[in-house]
């Protein structure tokens, strides 16, 4: 499902306008990344978690070359399905 279906169906659903469907699919976003940013987890009841993963530095290796590399420490978005949500997909 692409952002423009989302935001097609949350317009049917609601019976709102496409293009108020629109600002709040981009609102939600926008949240949603704001908190990650701030290092802060949102947890939407029912649905699921996102919270930022800390991944240490550690030592890799080139395939083409096979020389040790450094890779630095990073942060990456991760998503935490919730229970309701896994009966669902899991049916």
């Amino acid at each position: 499902m692409t952002k423009t279906e989302l935001v097609d169906v949350i317009a049917g659903k609601v019976k709102i306008s496409k293009t108020a469907s629109l600002t709040a699919v981009d609102a939600l976003t926008e949240a949603i990344t704001g908190a990650l940013k701030k290092g802060d987890k949102v947890t939407l009841i029912g649905f699921g978690t996102f919270d930022v993963a800390k991944r240490a530095a550690r030592t890799g290796m080139n395939p083409r070359t096979k020389e040790k590399i450094k890779i630095k420490a990073s942060k990456a978005p991760r998503f935490k399905a919730g229970k309701p949500l896994k009966a669902v997909v899991n049916k």
